[in-house]
């Protein structure tokens, strides 16, 4: 093919879920044609394609073969029974997925990537797209550059990351993300069983972040554990006790705290 930055075909979204809803979104701000929305079920499909002006589908079969660029935005898991039911004609085809390696195209396409947004999506919550890191990565430096220019149309933060680098920075966003937002619902549990509102923590958790973007999250921690004030340590613990989750968490995470400060002053 002779490759074109300009996607006159149109691009075809396989997905209707978080991160498929924000990106075709963002491709229609950026004044992209979205030619084709597919999902297993009709209904999320039909609900995107409207948004987009795209057409929708929930049978593969009659995704068209003709467009530039193939995004799959679906779960993990589900991103190989894809690629061997996707049949098209010359295009590109990338994944958007951080633990899944962009060989997974390797024995079927020829012109294959990976765009990944790093980011947390939900359908409901507006987002400003041109902050979102895109990370590219593909398999020649001509489609590199493609991937590269169509990312730079929708953010202002694109970075070249290859699957071994992807996965490390899907871990560390599973950290940074999914992992941070489990205390904030742990935290939501045990004052709320209290009558506290969870209002009065949200200045904390604002600053908590702050901090953490403005400076070394490690010479940003503060607190019982990394202070290894046993006394307050087992006090807590006590109070968990009707909570065998959340006093397991308390103990280990404390325990974690406290070796990394160590390991990094020696």
């Amino acid at each position: 093919m002779s490759f074109s930055n300009r996607f006159e075909n149109g691009i075809v979204i396989l997905g209707a879920g978080n991160v498929a809803t924000h990106l075709s979104l963002a491709l229609k701000k950026a004044n992209i044609s979205i030619k084709c929305v597919y999902s297993k079920t009709i209904a999320p499909a039909k609900e995107l394609a409207h948004k987009v002006d795209a057409h929708y589908t929930n049978e593969i079969e009659h995704i068209p073969v003709e467009a530039d660029l193939y995004i799959i935005a679906v779960k993990d898991d589900v991103i190989t029974s894809i690629v061997d039911n996707l049949d098209m004609e010359y295009g590109i085809v990338v994944h958007t997925a951080g633990s899944v390696p962009m060989d997974v195209f390797q024995k079927k396409f020829s012109n294959y990537g990976v765009f990944y947004p790093l980011q947390t999506f939900s359908k409901k919550r507006d987002l400003d797209f041109n902050s979102v890191p895109i990370c590219i990565e593909a398999n020649s430096e001509q489609l590199e550059r493609i991937l590269i220019r169509l990312a730079k149309k929708l953010t202002e933060t694109v970075e070249l990351v290859d699957s071994e680098q992807r996965k490390v920075l899907h871990l560390a966003a599973v950290f940074a993300c999914n992992f941070s937002n489990h205390m904030y619902a742990a935290a939501s549990e045990i004052i709320n069983n209290s009558g506290i509102s969870f209002d009065l923590l949200k200045p904390l958790i604002k600053e908590t972040v702050k901090k953490a973007i403005d400076n070394d999250p490690v010479k940003a921690q503060t607190g019982p554990a990394v202070r290894n004030d046993q006394e307050v340590i087992s006090k807590h613990l006590e109070m968990l006790k009707d909570h065998p989750q959340f006093e397991k968490t308390y103990r280990f995470v404390s325990e974690s705290i406290y070796q990394l400060k160590q390991e990094k002053e020696n």
